[in-house]
């Protein structure tokens, strides 16, 4: 079944050491299925305004991304311009204007809302809440988040924390989440709220995935070029959930596995600015980057041989 995507459709001026970028289309729910496409079909839930580009998504359209549950408003689309510094290892955001997204109210076409898999991507937790109130029982809820909603929206964190099984965020988040300055504390406190399993991600580190009992350390995949940054982790979340759909389980095994594909996804972003290098990727390029990820990757401790076997990709 398709995965139920919520998340930000918007558009980007960027500015990295590579070059510059105006009026690009961007948003956590387009790198998101501009990684989970190659994977499995996407059905988004979103709002635009009367002026975003929509046939620059026709690409995701051909790849079996449905948008139906996309609004599209009189007004102007969210608009997030951003500039990195010269190791590209810093972002400083030079301007937010939500637009249509201030007063968007999320609605579910009837038909999907027995949907079984469920991202909510970055954004207000209240949206997130308000999609999952308006879904039948899902297997499995993935969401992410960012600094700003912990700080601001903190209570409505809360909430959500207590409904999803798994939680991705980067280190500086999962630290002010938690206030724990050690990684393995941080996701014990946060599990401790509701997530089952907390993935941090980590830049060039990789990431770790953090089970009851468990943790998984995946890491990164160096590309051939570096132009922009964004959306990398969207993109994780894309093939990761991806890769999670096509596999048909979500036990230790498998979300292990699909953090390989997340981690390649996440590089493939980089290589280019917007979603451009998604436009020529193919799903092949997609599996071989994420072997070779999965191959790099010590398996999580306690695993059988059979286990370790299916992580590396030698057995499916």
């Amino acid at each position: 079944m398709p995965i139920l995507s919520l998340g930000t459709i918007a558009l980007d001026r960027v500015s990295t050491p590579a070059g510059r970028v105006e009026e690009a289309v961007g948003g956590s729910a387009v790198f998101f299925c501009a990684a989970a496409s190659l994977l499995s079909e996407v059905r988004v839930v979103g709002v635009v305004g009367d002026d975003y580009p929509l046939l620059e998504l026709d690409f995701l359209r051909e790849r079996g991304v449905d948008f139906g549950g996309v609004a599209q408003l009189p007004g102007p689309s969210f608009f997030w311009s951003g500039e990195y510094s010269e190791d590209f290892r810093s972002r400083t955001t030079l301007e937010t204007r939500p637009g249509v997204l201030a007063d968007f109210d999320p609605r579910v076409p009837e038909g999907w809302r027995d949907s079984t898999m469920i991202f909510l991507g970055n954004t207000d937790p209240g949206l997130q809440l308000a999609l999952l109130d308006r879904t039948e029982g899902p297997s499995l809820v993935v969401a992410d988040t960012m600094n700003y909603w912990i700080e601001e929206t903190r209570e409505a964190l809360m909430r959500l924390l207590a409904r999803i099984d798994v939680l991705l965020v980067n280190d500086e988040e999962a630290v002010q989440l938690s206030g724990a300055d050690d990684l393995a504390k941080a996701a014990a406190c946060i599990r401790s709220l509701g997530p089952s399993v907390v993935v941090i991600k980590r830049g060039e580190a990789g990431a770790t995935l953090y089970g009851a009992g468990w943790s998984h350390s995946c890491p990164s995949f160096a590309p051939d070029r570096l132009r922009d940054p964004t959306g990398a982790g969207d993109a994780f979340a894309g093939g990761f959930m991806g890769r999670l759909e096509r596999e048909g389980r979500h036990d230790r095994v498998a979300l292990c596995r699909a953090a390989a594909f997340g981690a390649a996804a996440g590089s493939f972003a980089v290589e280019d600015f917007s979603v451009e290098r998604f436009r020529s990727l193919t799903v092949d390029e997609l599996a071989a980057r994420a072997r070779a990820i999965a191959l790099a990757a010590p398996p999580p401790a306690g695993t059988s041989g059979a286990e370790a076997a299916r992580l590396s990709g030698r057995q499916r």
